[in-house]
Protein backbone atom coordinates (compact mmCIF):
# COMPACT_ATOMS: atom_id res chain seq x y z
CA UNK A 1 0.00 0.00 0.00
CA UNK A 2 2.93 2.43 1.09
CA UNK A 3 4.35 2.32 -1.81
CA UNK A 4 1.15 2.84 -4.19
CA UNK A 5 0.35 6.06 -2.03
CA UNK A 6 3.82 7.14 -3.31
CA UNK A 7 3.32 6.71 -6.88
CA UNK A 8 -0.12 8.29 -6.71
CA UNK A 9 1.94 11.22 -4.41
CA UNK A 10 4.86 11.25 -7.65
CA UNK A 11 1.72 11.47 -10.17
CA UNK A 12 -0.27 13.99 -7.88
CA UNK A 13 2.78 16.34 -8.16
CA UNK A 14 2.81 16.19 -12.00
CA UNK A 15 5.45 13.67 -12.75
CA UNK A 16 5.42 11.45 -16.27
CA UNK A 17 5.19 7.56 -15.53
CA UNK A 18 8.53 7.34 -16.96
CA UNK A 19 9.64 9.83 -13.99
CA UNK A 20 7.97 7.69 -11.92
CA UNK A 21 8.95 4.40 -13.54
CA UNK A 22 12.37 5.96 -12.53
CA UNK A 23 12.26 7.26 -9.35
CA UNK A 24 10.31 4.17 -7.57
CA UNK A 25 11.57 1.37 -9.62
CA UNK A 26 8.06 0.26 -10.48
CA UNK A 27 6.85 -1.00 -13.96
CA UNK A 28 5.24 1.24 -16.54
CA UNK A 29 2.66 -1.12 -17.45
CA UNK A 30 2.06 -1.41 -13.56
CA UNK A 31 1.95 1.97 -13.21
CA UNK A 32 -1.09 2.18 -16.26
CA UNK A 33 -2.84 -0.03 -14.19
CA UNK A 34 -3.14 1.37 -10.97
CA UNK A 35 -3.32 4.94 -12.26
CA UNK A 36 -6.69 3.91 -14.74
CA UNK A 37 -9.29 4.38 -11.89
CA UNK A 38 -8.25 7.88 -11.06
CA UNK A 39 -8.38 8.76 -14.98
CA UNK A 40 -11.12 6.92 -15.01
CA UNK A 41 -12.96 8.92 -12.24
CA UNK A 42 -11.79 12.20 -13.55
CA UNK A 43 -9.15 13.11 -11.63
CA UNK A 44 -6.08 14.99 -12.49
CA UNK A 45 -2.83 15.99 -10.19
CA UNK A 46 -2.79 18.77 -7.99
CA UNK A 47 0.68 19.62 -7.09
CA UNK A 48 -0.41 22.08 -4.39
CA UNK A 49 -1.76 19.72 -2.12
CA UNK A 50 -2.15 15.78 -1.44
CA UNK A 51 -4.27 14.16 1.24
CA UNK A 52 -2.56 11.16 1.82
CA UNK A 53 -5.70 9.68 3.97
CA UNK A 54 -7.88 10.81 1.32
CA UNK A 55 -5.53 9.20 -1.04
CA UNK A 56 -5.49 5.82 0.70
CA UNK A 57 -8.86 5.17 0.85
CA UNK A 58 -9.41 5.74 -2.80
CA UNK A 59 -6.37 2.89 -2.93
CA UNK A 60 -8.62 0.94 -0.69
CA UNK A 61 -11.97 1.43 -2.73
CA UNK A 62 -10.19 0.52 -5.83
CA UNK A 63 -7.84 -2.05 -5.06
CA UNK A 64 -8.84 -4.03 -1.83
CA UNK A 65 -6.46 -6.89 -2.41
CA UNK A 66 -3.89 -4.31 -1.60
CA UNK A 67 -5.73 -4.63 2.08
CA UNK A 68 -7.37 -7.65 2.69
CA UNK A 69 -4.97 -10.36 1.41
CA UNK A 70 -7.90 -12.85 1.36
CA UNK A 71 -9.49 -10.81 -1.31
CA UNK A 72 -6.16 -11.80 -3.72
CA UNK A 73 -5.98 -15.20 -3.04
CA UNK A 74 -7.78 -17.06 -5.52
CA UNK A 75 -7.37 -20.23 -3.82
CA UNK A 76 -8.20 -19.89 -0.14
CA UNK A 77 -11.64 -20.45 -0.66
CA UNK A 78 -10.75 -24.15 -1.56
CA UNK A 79 -8.20 -23.97 1.37
CA UNK A 80 -11.13 -22.53 4.41
CA UNK A 81 -13.38 -26.00 3.18
CA UNK A 82 -10.79 -27.45 5.06
CA UNK A 83 -10.12 -25.15 8.12
CA UNK A 84 -10.84 -27.28 11.19
CA UNK A 85 -8.86 -30.00 9.62
CA UNK A 86 -6.31 -27.44 9.67
CA UNK A 87 -6.94 -26.48 12.81
CA UNK A 88 -6.70 -29.92 14.42
CA UNK A 89 -3.59 -30.83 12.55
CA UNK A 90 -2.02 -27.34 13.99
CA UNK A 91 -2.70 -28.38 17.32
CA UNK A 92 -0.88 -32.13 17.13
CA UNK A 93 1.33 -30.42 16.11
CA UNK A 94 1.74 -30.59 12.26
CA UNK A 95 4.34 -28.66 10.27
CA UNK A 96 2.93 -26.26 7.60
CA UNK A 97 4.81 -27.90 4.65
CA UNK A 98 3.19 -31.26 5.49
CA UNK A 99 -0.60 -30.33 6.21
CA UNK A 100 0.09 -28.55 2.30
CA UNK A 101 1.25 -32.13 1.16
CA UNK A 102 -1.74 -33.99 2.79
CA UNK A 103 -4.12 -31.49 1.00
CA UNK A 104 -2.62 -32.11 -1.93
CA UNK A 105 -2.34 -35.83 -1.51
CA UNK A 106 -5.83 -36.38 0.99
CA UNK A 107 -7.98 -33.86 -0.34
CA UNK A 108 -6.92 -33.08 -4.12
CA UNK A 109 -6.65 -29.25 -3.25
CA UNK A 110 -4.03 -28.19 -5.92
CA UNK A 111 -2.25 -25.96 -3.93
CA UNK A 112 1.74 -24.47 -3.23
CA UNK A 113 2.92 -24.93 0.43
CA UNK A 114 3.18 -21.16 0.18
CA UNK A 115 0.12 -20.11 -0.38
CA UNK A 116 -0.84 -22.45 2.36
CA UNK A 117 1.56 -20.77 4.85
CA UNK A 118 0.10 -17.17 3.85
CA UNK A 119 -3.38 -18.86 5.07
CA UNK A 120 -2.34 -20.24 8.46
CA UNK A 121 -0.32 -17.02 9.09
CA UNK A 122 -3.34 -15.03 8.62
CA UNK A 123 -6.40 -17.67 9.70
CA UNK A 124 -5.00 -18.43 12.21
CA UNK A 125 -2.69 -15.34 13.35
CA UNK A 126 -3.79 -15.29 17.07
CA UNK A 127 -3.21 -18.87 17.61
CA UNK A 128 0.35 -18.23 16.01
CA UNK A 129 1.25 -16.05 18.24
CA UNK A 130 0.33 -17.53 21.42
CA UNK A 131 2.86 -20.02 20.91
CA UNK A 132 5.28 -17.95 20.14
CA UNK A 133 4.74 -15.59 23.71
CA UNK A 134 7.74 -15.19 25.91
CA UNK A 135 7.22 -14.93 29.54
CA UNK A 136 10.30 -13.71 31.11
CA UNK A 137 11.58 -15.65 34.09
CA UNK A 138 11.60 -14.07 37.78
CA UNK A 139 14.95 -13.02 39.32
CA UNK A 140 17.02 -15.94 40.35
CA UNK A 141 17.99 -15.72 44.06
CA UNK A 142 22.13 -15.37 44.41
CA UNK A 143 23.81 -18.61 44.89
CA UNK A 144 20.87 -20.72 44.29
CA UNK A 145 21.78 -22.18 39.93
CA UNK A 146 23.87 -22.31 38.27
CA UNK A 147 24.19 -23.31 34.65
CA UNK A 148 26.60 -25.16 32.47
CA UNK A 149 27.20 -26.00 28.99
CA UNK A 150 29.73 -27.53 26.14
CA UNK A 151 30.70 -25.30 22.85
CA UNK A 152 33.29 -25.81 20.73
CA UNK A 153 35.59 -23.36 20.30
CA UNK A 154 37.33 -24.77 17.18
CA UNK A 155 40.48 -26.51 16.17
CA UNK A 156 43.92 -25.74 17.55
CA UNK A 157 47.72 -26.81 16.91
CA UNK A 158 48.76 -28.53 19.38
CA UNK A 159 52.54 -28.46 19.68
CA UNK A 160 52.94 -31.48 21.93
CA UNK A 161 51.29 -34.09 19.73
CA UNK A 162 52.33 -32.02 16.39
CA UNK A 163 48.74 -32.38 15.16
CA UNK A 164 45.25 -29.77 15.21
CA UNK A 165 42.96 -31.20 17.06
CA UNK A 166 39.35 -29.37 18.41
CA UNK A 167 38.61 -27.29 21.38
CA UNK A 168 35.80 -27.63 23.78
CA UNK A 169 34.79 -24.93 26.26
CA UNK A 170 33.20 -26.11 29.55
CA UNK A 171 31.54 -22.67 30.92
CA UNK A 172 29.49 -22.69 34.10
CA UNK A 173 27.61 -19.24 35.05
CA UNK A 174 25.74 -18.08 37.99
CA UNK A 175 22.54 -17.08 37.20
CA UNK A 176 21.89 -14.34 39.78
CA UNK A 177 25.36 -12.65 39.19
CA UNK A 178 26.30 -13.77 35.62
CA UNK A 179 29.35 -14.07 37.02
CA UNK A 180 31.13 -16.92 33.90
CA UNK A 181 33.73 -19.35 34.83
CA UNK A 182 35.43 -20.55 31.34
CA UNK A 183 37.71 -23.82 30.81
CA UNK A 184 38.91 -25.16 27.67
CA UNK A 185 39.35 -28.89 27.19
CA UNK A 186 40.02 -31.48 24.83
CA UNK A 187 38.06 -34.16 25.54
CA UNK A 188 34.45 -34.22 27.13
CA UNK A 189 35.11 -37.67 29.05
CA UNK A 190 33.68 -38.00 32.66
CA UNK A 191 36.75 -37.12 34.07
CA UNK A 192 37.33 -33.69 32.50
CA UNK A 193 33.65 -33.07 33.07
CA UNK A 194 33.56 -33.88 36.78
CA UNK A 195 37.16 -32.07 37.15
CA UNK A 196 35.84 -28.79 35.35
CA UNK A 197 33.31 -28.67 37.90
CA UNK A 198 35.55 -28.60 40.90
CA UNK A 199 37.99 -25.88 39.01
CA UNK A 200 34.82 -23.68 38.88
CA UNK A 201 33.60 -24.45 42.40
CA UNK A 202 37.46 -23.06 43.44
CA UNK A 203 37.05 -20.04 40.76
CA UNK A 204 33.61 -18.90 42.44
CA UNK A 205 34.63 -19.83 45.92
CA UNK A 206 31.43 -21.73 46.84
CA UNK A 207 29.07 -24.16 45.06
CA UNK A 208 25.73 -23.44 44.07
CA UNK A 209 22.46 -25.12 45.29
CA UNK A 210 21.35 -25.78 41.96
CA UNK A 211 23.12 -27.18 38.71
CA UNK A 212 21.03 -27.23 35.47
CA UNK A 213 22.98 -28.84 32.74
CA UNK A 214 22.35 -30.21 29.59
CA UNK A 215 21.69 -34.20 28.88
CA UNK A 216 25.55 -35.33 27.80
CA UNK A 217 26.18 -38.81 29.48
CA UNK A 218 28.64 -37.60 31.61
CA UNK A 219 26.04 -35.54 33.33
CA UNK A 220 22.42 -37.16 32.88
CA UNK A 221 22.14 -41.63 31.70
CA UNK A 222 18.77 -41.08 30.84
CA UNK A 223 16.69 -38.04 30.30
CA UNK A 224 13.43 -37.60 32.26
CA UNK A 225 10.98 -34.67 33.15
CA UNK A 226 10.22 -35.91 36.47
CA UNK A 227 13.03 -38.85 37.56
CA UNK A 228 16.15 -38.04 35.18
CA UNK A 229 19.02 -40.89 35.84
CA UNK A 230 21.77 -38.86 36.68
CA UNK A 231 25.55 -40.02 35.88
CA UNK A 232 26.76 -42.01 39.14
CA UNK A 233 29.99 -40.40 38.80
CA UNK A 234 28.77 -37.10 38.36
CA UNK A 235 26.08 -38.00 41.26
CA UNK A 236 29.21 -38.59 43.76
CA UNK A 237 30.22 -34.88 42.93
CA UNK A 238 27.00 -33.49 43.50
CA UNK A 239 26.67 -35.62 46.88
CA UNK A 240 30.17 -34.77 48.19
CA UNK A 241 29.00 -30.89 47.54
CA UNK A 242 25.69 -31.03 48.78
CA UNK A 243 24.03 -29.45 45.39
CA UNK A 244 21.15 -30.62 43.28
CA UNK A 245 21.93 -31.78 40.08
CA UNK A 246 18.51 -30.32 37.85
CA UNK A 247 18.81 -31.90 34.14
CA UNK A 248 17.35 -29.10 31.52
CA UNK A 249 14.64 -31.12 29.40
CA UNK A 250 15.92 -32.56 26.05
CA UNK A 251 16.23 -30.26 22.86
CA UNK A 252 15.04 -27.17 25.03
CA UNK A 253 18.12 -25.00 25.29
CA UNK A 254 15.22 -21.92 26.45
CA UNK A 255 15.94 -23.94 29.72
CA UNK A 256 19.37 -22.44 30.33
CA UNK A 257 19.55 -19.25 28.39
CA UNK A 258 21.60 -17.55 30.86
CA UNK A 259 24.82 -20.10 29.52
CA UNK A 260 23.20 -20.52 26.16
CA UNK A 261 23.44 -16.91 25.23
CA UNK A 262 27.57 -16.17 26.36
CA UNK A 263 28.52 -19.18 23.98
CA UNK A 264 29.21 -17.17 20.81
CA UNK A 265 30.62 -14.38 23.18
CA UNK A 266 32.81 -17.16 24.38
CA UNK A 267 33.95 -18.16 20.62
CA UNK A 268 34.63 -14.54 19.21
CA UNK A 269 36.11 -13.36 22.59
CA UNK A 270 38.84 -15.97 23.60
CA UNK A 271 39.07 -18.09 20.69
CA UNK A 272 38.33 -16.30 17.24
CA UNK A 273 41.62 -13.75 17.67
CA UNK A 274 43.99 -16.90 17.93
CA UNK A 275 46.54 -14.99 16.28
CA UNK A 276 47.05 -13.38 19.44
CA UNK A 277 50.58 -13.29 20.86
CA UNK A 278 48.86 -14.75 23.94
CA UNK A 279 47.36 -17.16 22.36
CA UNK A 280 50.21 -19.54 22.10
CA UNK A 281 50.86 -19.75 25.47
CA UNK A 282 47.29 -21.41 25.96
CA UNK A 283 47.53 -24.89 26.89
CA UNK A 284 43.93 -26.25 27.01
CA UNK A 285 43.52 -29.01 29.86
CA UNK A 286 43.29 -32.46 28.97
CA UNK A 287 41.65 -35.09 30.79
CA UNK A 288 42.81 -36.66 33.88
CA UNK A 289 42.35 -34.22 36.75
CA UNK A 290 42.93 -30.28 37.58
CA UNK A 291 45.70 -28.99 37.20
CA UNK A 292 46.95 -25.47 37.17
CA UNK A 293 47.89 -23.88 33.92
CA UNK A 294 49.72 -20.82 32.40
CA UNK A 295 48.74 -18.36 30.66
CA UNK A 296 45.06 -16.37 29.75
CA UNK A 297 43.40 -20.10 30.31
CA UNK A 298 44.57 -20.17 33.88
CA UNK A 299 40.41 -20.23 35.13
CA UNK A 300 41.57 -17.04 37.93
CA UNK A 301 43.03 -14.84 35.40
CA UNK A 302 41.92 -14.54 31.84
CA UNK A 303 39.11 -16.99 31.17
CA UNK A 304 36.46 -15.17 33.44
CA UNK A 305 34.81 -12.17 33.69
CA UNK A 306 37.30 -9.60 35.44
CA UNK A 307 34.04 -7.25 36.47
CA UNK A 308 31.38 -9.34 37.99
CA UNK A 309 33.71 -12.33 39.25
CA UNK A 310 35.70 -10.42 41.67
CA UNK A 311 35.65 -11.07 45.17
CA UNK A 312 36.51 -9.16 48.10
CA UNK A 313 37.04 -12.03 50.43
CA UNK A 314 37.24 -15.50 50.27
CA UNK A 315 34.11 -16.54 52.61
CA UNK A 316 31.75 -15.51 50.18
CA UNK A 317 30.86 -16.06 46.62
CA UNK A 318 30.39 -14.12 43.31
CA UNK A 319 26.84 -13.91 44.06
CA UNK A 320 27.67 -12.24 47.13
CA UNK A 321 26.09 -15.12 49.77
CA UNK A 322 28.12 -17.47 52.16
CA UNK A 323 30.10 -19.53 50.54
CA UNK A 324 29.99 -23.67 51.30
CA UNK A 325 33.51 -25.25 51.55
CA UNK A 326 35.26 -26.69 48.48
Amino acid sequence: MTDFVEMFRHWNAGRSQVQINEALGIDRKTIRKYLAPALAEGLAPCPEEFDEQLWRARIGRWFPELIDPVARALTWPQIAVHHQWIAEQLKVPVTVATIAQRLRDDHHVDVSESTVRRYVATAFAEERLEGKVTVPRGAVEPGSEAQIDYGKLGMWWDPQSGRRVAVWVFAMILSCSRALFVQPVLRMDQTSWNASHVAAFEFFGGVPARLVCDNLKTGVERPDLYDPLINPAYGELAAHYGTLIDPARARKPKDKPRIERPMPYIRDSFFAAASSPRWPRCRPRRSGGPRRYTGPQAPRSGWADPGVGVRSDRTRCADGVAAQSV
